[in-house]
C-alpha cells in the first residue's frame, strides 16, 4: 500500500529527562539559542574599530532598527531597554523559521515500534509549528507589556485605562471592558497567527512535494522563506506597538 501524507499537529515525544517530557521542537529551540549565542559571541569579539563591509552592514541594520524603536517609542531610554528583547523575539522567530528547510529538519529521527506498529519520529521538527512555543513567546510578551504599563505609570493610572467607573461614565466602562478583553485577546492572537501561519506553510509543502515533486516544492519554499521573515517581524513590531500603548498616559 502506497504511504500517505501524514501531518503531525503536536510534537512528538523524544524521551524524558528528570521527569520533564522531552519532544524535537525543545531539542531543536535548544538548537536555535545554541546557534544564535554562538554567532553573537563570535560576532561580538570579531569587532574591530574600522568596520569592514560586513560589520558596517550589520552596524546600519541594528542601528536603523534601534532608531525606529526610539522613534516608535518617543524615548531613547526606553529603547535602550527594550531593544535587546525585541530583537531577540524577531531572531528567534526568524531562524527558527529558516532552519524549517535546513536538510535534516523532519527526515532525520528513529523509528519507534509500538504494539507491532512502526512509526518514523523526527530528531528536529520546525519550532513554530509546536503551538506551546509561538504561545510561549505570546505569554513572554504579554507579560512584558503589562508590566512595563504598570511599572511607567503606576498600578492606578495603568488600571484606568480598563477600569473606569460604570454609573459616571457607561460608555468608557465598556470601551474599557472591551480594551481588557483585548489586551488578553492579544495572546491567542499573537500565538495562533504565527502557529497557523508557519504550520500552513508545512503542510503546503509536504502536499506539493507529494502530488507534484518536481514543480511546486522550490517556488513554494522561497514564498516560505518569505513568510518565516514576515511572521518573525509581525511578532516583534506588534509587541513594540503593543509596549508604545502601555506607556501612553490614558485620556
Amino acid at each position: 500500500m502506497e504511504e500517505g501524507i501524514h501531518v503531525a499537529l503536536s510534537a512528538e515525544k523524544l524521551g524524558e529527562f528528570l521527569g520533564l517530557t522531552i519532544t524535537n521542537t525543545l531539542v531543536t529551540s535548544w538548537f536555535v539559542v545554541l546557534l544564535l549565542v554562538t554567532v553573537g559571541v563570535l560576532a561580538g569579539s570579531r569587532r574591530k574599530m574600522v568596520p569592514g563591509r560586513f560589520q558596517t552592514l550589520l552596524e546600519w541594520l541594528f542601528g536603523g532598527m534601534y532608531d525606529y524603536v526610539a522613534e516608535v517609542l518617543e524615548s531613547r531610554d526606553l529603547a535602550r531597554k527594550f531593544f535587546p528583547l525585541l530583537i531577540t523575539i524577531f531572531l528567534f522567530v526568524f531562524v527558527s523559521n529558516w532552519l524549517e528547510f535546513i536538510p535534516g529538519i523532519g527526515s532525520v529521527g528513529f523509528f519507534f515500534s509500538e504494539r507491532g506498529h512502526s512509526e518514523f519520529v523526527p530528531l528536529f521538527r520546525s519550532v513554530n509549528t509546536d503551538l506551546n512555543v509561538p504561545l510561549a513567546l505570546a505569554i513572554i510578551s504579554f507579560l512584558v507589556v503589562e508590566i512595563t504599563g504598570i511599572i511607567t505609570l503606576g498600578a492606578l493610572k495603568y488600571g484606568s485605562k480598563f477600569i473606569v467607573n460604570p454609573i459616571k461614565n457607561p460608555i468608557g466602562f465598556a470601551v474599557g471592558l472591551v480594551e481588557l478583553i483585548g489586551e488578553i485577546v492579544r495572546v491567542v492572537s499573537l500565538s495562533f497567527r504565527l502557529f497557523g501561519n508557519i504550520l500552513a506553510g508545512e503542510i503546503i509543502i509536504v502536499v506539493a512535494i507529494y502530488f507534484a515533486p518536481y514543480l511546486l516544492p522550490i517556488p513554494l519554499m522561497m514564498f516560505e522563506l518569505f513568510i518565516g521573515f514576515l511572521q518573525a517581524a509581525i511578532f516583534a513590531l506588534l509587541t513594540l506597538f503593543f509596549i508604545k500603548l502601555a506607556v501612553t498616559e490614558p485620556h
